[in-house]
């Protein structure tokens, strides 16, 4: 049996304090002093059959534009792609669109890793905070939505 993670604990791992090297610590940064900006992911070549899902515009509007490319706009196929919270609505998009299709549409979906990268601007200029930078890591969709092709 295993035992029970304290969740105070980080399953990162943990720098030892007395160990001095300046490229092992990690730099401290407090909240209050900084400012974050998430700079816009990169994004793969915007072809005419990519849409890119996010959770701003209308779930009905990104639906209805999928929806005339594919029976409207002479596509056989669209890539839908989602990124960090837009991936469940990528992928209710794309379940929409094979549903109203009466199963004609096909899916082939494939998962990545987006490395993304935000910025630390001191909220005052005056005192020594220097600008950083932070990269982490989101989770990201693409689905093939496809007529197949005649047999």
């Amino acid at each position: 049996m295993t035992e029970p993670r304290n969740p105070g604990m980080s399953s990162a791992p943990q720098i030892n304090p007395t160990h001095t090297e300046p490229s092992a610590q990690a730099v401290e940064m407090d909240p209050v002093e900084y400012t974050l900006r998430k700079r816009l992911p990169r994004k793969l070549p915007k072809r005419r059959n990519d849409v890119y899902v996010n959770m701003k515009t209308d779930f009905r509007a990104q639906l209805a534009r999928c929806q005339k490319l594919l029976e409207g706009g002479g596509h056989r196929e669209i890539c839908v792609h989602g990124l960090g919270l837009a991936i469940n609505r990528a992928i209710n998009i794309a379940l929409q669109l094979q549903a109203g299709s009466q199963g004609a549409l096909q899916l082939a979906a494939n998962t990545s890793t987006v490395e993304l990268i935000d910025d630390l601007e001191p909220e005052d200029p005056d005192e020594a905070g220097e600008p950083m930078t932070r990269t982490r890591n989101n989770s990201a969709i693409h689905i093939k939505v496809f007529y197949p092709d005649p047999q």
